[in-house]
């Protein structure tokens, strides 16, 4: 008789989720201009990832917003995680970070060049983040013009990823 395997949780992340897991689990995401970001702590055996959608919070949050309205920003996703591990211990520099995502799977416009687009502003307010906040990043996958799909084990912090076809437009 063969023992299989227990079987995960697998929870899809939508645009501007996060989640952090306490134990394994298959977190898994599409991403385009969004970056994705995750986090593994051996020790604690948790992981956690974000889908963030755009680069910075507003300064001012409008009256009635709530944490899954805040969560749709690369900048408050990355704090809010890292105040989570905080919580439970974790020392930042034994983290395992990685990021993915970013791309500019949309044609630029003419118009455009010279420009940052949402997927590299979302880059940069990744990396900026995560170095103010003491991580570093062990690898990632960022930019270009091909979307991804991830899928990060939270029991071992390996991510499985898969570059998608780049975006042909409308048919004629």
């Amino acid at each position: 008789m063969i023992d299989a395997a227990p079987i995960l949780p697998d929870l899809h992340l939508q645009p501007g989720e996060l989640y952090l897991a306490r134990n394994p689990a298959i977190l898994r995401t599409i991403l385009g201009s969004c970056v994705g970001v995750t986090f593994w702590s051996a020790r604690l055996g948790a992981g956690a990832m974000c889908h963030g959608v755009l680069p910075r919070s507003p300064l001012v949050w409008p009256a009635g917003s709530t944490l899954s309205d805040r969560q749709r920003y690369v900048d408050f996703s990355i704090r809010y995680l890292a105040q989570q591990f905080d919580a439970l211990g974790a020392n930042r520099r034994d983290l395992e970070v990685k990021m993915f995502g970013g791309a500019d799977v949309l044609p630029i416009a003419e118009s455009r060049q010279g420009t940052l687009t949402v997927g590299a502003q979302n880059c940069m307010a990744a990396t900026e983040i995560l170095a103010e906040e003491g991580f570093t990043v062990s690898a990632s996958d960022v930019g270009g013009v091909r979307g991804r799909r991830i899928h990060f084990h939270t029991g071992s912090g390996a991510v499985l990823l898969q570059r998608l076809g780049a975006w042909k437009g409308p048919s004629p």
